[in-house]
């Protein structure tokens, strides 16, 4: 077992664009970073196709050469990008501590957290088949491929409501898939949505699986689910988007930062300081409200300088 500590300046766990921009101003600013790659290298945008609302990309760009591209320019300033995955912290004294891979303890005197989140899935081998191909679980960001098309939206919360609405205004038709028999969602996403005329909530309704040839053309779905009347039904749909909920990747640092009841770290008014000085979050580990490639990457650029506004001030 490898336990040799190492000392480093600045820390950076994750590679989206939280990560990566963190370590190209970390790096720019001589703080000679250490970035660790995680569970999916390059982060959440790696599974997806094509990115179309980054700026400075008028034609496009595939998610994998975005973070291919990040991560090159990183690497240009000097940042140290490894693989390798954070098992556990030490958080409760400075240089703090970070377990890779269960083995290797790192110490260092910052730490930027942008370990990121992970869509929630259904579990169905159905969404890996089609993933890139109409699977997806981020209206925002592909709700435009959908124009004057059919699509659905599981969920019956209010990331669900403001999915479906956001994409009643592309799509020709949109199916809100919903388990229950009522709408999770505060009052003011319910009324908006039976208000919006090309919205049908299905109600009591389960997805069972998805069926087309190159690509999502429909839904199998179950309604009324283990009840006397229960029956199957199909929808006819070239998008699925999945709106359950998101789950920050946070577990390691919850005994030493604070997080929300579903588990973002909270952050200091709107900056990227923890209330552990020297320990910084960014991007989407942080972040219930936005989740997009150029918020993370902007709240990157902020906890790199508060990393080397702390390490001067010290």
């Amino acid at each position: 077992m490898d336990t040799t500590n190492e000392h480093v300046r600045c820390l950076i766990i994750g590679s989206g664009p939280a990560g990566y921009t963190a370590a190209i101003y970390a790096s720019r600013a001589n703080l000679a970073p250490v970035l660790y790659e995680g569970i999916q290298p390059g982060g959440q945008l790696t599974t997806t196709t094509e990115v179309e609302n980054f700026p400075g990309y008028p034609e496009g760009v595939t998610g994998p050469q975005l973070m291919e591209d990040l991560k090159k320019q990183a690497q240009r300033f000097g940042t140290d990008v490894r693989m390798g995955i954070a098992t556990a912290a030490d958080l409760s004294a400075s240089p703090y501590k970070v377990t890779i891979d269960g083995s290797k303890v790192v110490e260092a005197e910052t730490v930027i957290i942008s370990t990121g989140a992970t869509a929630k899935y259904l579990g169905l081998p159905d969404e890996a088949k089609y993933a890139g191909m109409g699977v997806s679980a981020c209206a925002t960001c592909d709700g435009f491929f959908y124009r004057k098309k059919n699509v659905a939206v599981v969920g019956g919360g209010d990331t669900a409501c403001e999915e479906a609405i956001y994409l009643a205004g592309l799509a020709k038709q949109v199916y809100l898939i919903v388990r229950k028999s009522y709408l999770r969602a505060s009052k003011v996403m319910q009324e908006r949505v039976f208000k919006t005329p090309n919205i049908k909530v299905l109600f009591e309704h389960n997805t069972i699986g998805l069926f087309g040839e190159n690509g999502v053309e429909g839904a199998h779905l179950v309604k009324r689910k283990g009840e006397p009347d229960e029956e199957k039904v199909d929808i006819a749909i070239d998008g699925f988007f999945l709106a359950i909920g998101h789950k920050p990747n946070s577990d390691i640092f919850k005994p030493w930062l604070e997080t929300d009841e579903v588990g973002y770290i909270k952050t200091i008014d709107g900056t990227p300081c923890t209330k552990v000085p020297g320990v910084f979050a960014a991007g989407d580990v942080a972040d219930p409200h936005y989740r997009q490639a150029i918020t993370a990457a902007a709240s990157g650029c902020k906890a790199a300088i508060e990393a080397e506004r702390y390490l001067s001030n010290q």
